[in-house]
């Protein structure tokens, strides 16, 4: 099994589409006003937009992006005009990360755990 796909809820398509172009994700279906979807610009995974009216106001979905230079990706992003809520720091958990908000308030996290993100030193055997 691979995931390959998420789709996020948000209030404002435009808007949103803006954001996930800006991080750098490419518009392949723009279904206005209620659909979006991208393609990542690294592997086959993509990530579509759906606009709902009764949007919650709640942390509930986190997005990882996974990029090899975190910390030159996140000033190409500032550039941009991305606001960050952390930038890039070393984890306990062996990843360096950033920390940002989509316009509707969804957890995006850039980062870079390399070998780490499956095989950390805690893994199952």
């Amino acid at each position: 099994m691979n995931l390959n796909h998420v789709t996020i809820p948000v209030s404002h398509i435009d808007r949103s589409i803006d954001f996930y172009e800006k991080l750098g994700l490419k518009l392949i279906v723009k279904e206005l006003p209620h659909y979006a979807r991208f393609e990542c610009p690294q592997g086959d995974a993509t990530v579509s937009l759906h606009q709902v009216h009764d949007r919650q106001k709640q942390n509930d979905i986190w997005l990882y992006f996974e990029v090899q230079n975190l910390d030159s990706c996140v000033q190409q992003l500032l550039r941009k005009g991305i606001q960050f809520e952390e930038l890039p720091s070393d984890k306990a958990w062996l990843w360096r990360e950033s920390r940002l908000k989509d316009p509707d308030n969804n957890q995006i996290i850039i980062y870079f755990g390399g070998n780490n993100r499956k095989y950390p030193p805690w893994r199952i055997k």
